[in-house]
């Protein structure tokens, strides 16, 4: 992991508690406190790391961290286990690098919600608009919003992704299929969660900015808001300065090593859709950054109308809720952010174990980050649910 500079992150241990504060002078937005400063409870917040460190005594999660802010005070940040079984790995810290999976989803939307607010992208034009490829049957029907918004038609996976993958494909070849398969169902008019509309709209991004997403990321959010632990793709980082991803004992060994979640080959693809890595603490900026309406220590990244089109429902009368890239709390599939906080919830989680949500009417933020998905979610709700219960007024 690159060292951090002076002006860095400093760490505060408290020996008497079972979180670490963290200091943050670069982060302006962001401020250690207790939680009593911002009417949390410091016994519920406690309980709410407990069962994470819980989780880590018994497995098969081995790695873990979490960060909760409200009212850009950060009350809670610690680290569990190490970053691999590798007896001389480091331990786990709140700003450790985790593969994120599909929490890459929204910020490859915020990255397409840049260039709507330049004015280079409608979200209204047809997706053949700016890739003239995608043509054929009912795709002229296909608009930007529906990419964003899992209503396109397109599917999650290609029938072709295991063979693409196992060849080791450069996402062009993803794009290409992604453009010529069959749709689902008519645009619009029903909802099915698709990682390749995520994967048009990254390319819509590096088309009209003629940049690679994974510049574009660093230069036009990384960078700004002083996210240095995140990068689409492996960025300057070795795989072992990474959390290593744990996989079920009775996976294809071979596939792993050639495609799995921890191949050279699946953690530097830059996939718009899962291959982004990111810290605990780089994500609690991204999502203050939503609550502050787009800016972030003077920076501001996004309009404020277009953080209000993202985490709003774009999907109407389909009753499948669902923002540009984000996630909400009555969204269809999953909620993997408990059943506590407000509907105004947006966020999102990813197979690797990872949730990352914000509740605008409790001014509070939250983000888990493991290295395995266990009891299908469940675990993330029920930190999520100790979390939300920490709010006393």
């Amino acid at each position: 992991m690159p060292t951090a500079s002076p002006r860095g992150l400093a760490f505060c241990l408290v020996l008497t508690s079972v979180f670490c504060i963290m200091t943050i002078p670069l982060r302006a937005q962001l401020q250690e406190g207790p939680p009593a400063s911002v009417g949390m409870s410091q016994q519920q917040l406690d309980a709410a790391a407990s069962i994470l460190a819980k989780q880590l005594d018994s497995g098969p999660v081995t790695a873990a961290s979490i960060v909760v802010a409200r009212r850009n005070r950060i009350v809670l940040a610690r680290g569990f286990g190490k970053l691999s079984h590798d007896a001389e790995a480091p331990r786990v810290r709140p700003d450790s690098i985790f593969l994120l999976a599909s929490i890459t989803k929204p910020v490859t939307g915020c990255a397409l919600m840049i260039l709507v607010d330049r004015g280079l992208v409608s979200l209204d034009d047809p997706v053949s608009h700016y890739l003239p490829e995608f043509q054929g049957g009912e795709r002229a029907r296909v608009t930007v919003r529906n990419l964003l918004s899992h209503i396109s038609g397109l599917p999650d996976m290609l029938p072709q992704n295991r063979e693409l993958r196992r060849a080791h494909s450069p996402l062009s070849g993803f794009v290409q299929g992604a453009a010529k398969t069959p749709l689902l169902y008519f645009p619009g008019s029903s909802f099915r969660y698709q990682s390749k509309g995520i994967l048009l709209a990254a390319e819509i991004v590096e088309r009209v900015s003629g940049k690679r997403l994974r510049d574009f990321e660093k230069e036009e959010m990384f960078e700004p808001l002083g996210m240095r632990h995140s990068a689409l793709g492996m960025g300057d980082w070795k795989l072992e300065e990474t959390v290593w991803v744990e996989t079920s004992p009775n996976s294809n060994q071979a596939d792993l090593e050639r495609f799995g979640p921890n191949s050279p080959y699946w953690r530097d693809m830059g996939h718009p859709w899962g291959g982004m890595h990111s810290s605990a603490l780089d994500l609690a900026v991204l999502l203050q950054t939503m609550l502050n309406g787009g800016e972030y220590g003077g920076n501001r990244v996004f309009s404020r109308a277009a953080v209000d089109a993202m985490t709003s429902d774009q999907n109407g009368s389909l009753e499948a809720p669902w923002g540009l890239g984000w996630a909400l709390r009555d969204s269809p599939v999953w909620n993997f952010f408990g059943e506590l906080v407000s509907a105004k919830t947006f966020g999102h989680t990813g197979a690797t174990g990872t949730v990352a949500w914000a509740d605008p009417e409790r001014d509070l933020l939250c983000v888990i980050l493991t290295n395995r998905m266990v009891e299908n979610g469940r675990l993330l709700r029920r930190v999520s649910n100790a979390v939300a219960a920490a709010v006393e007024d």
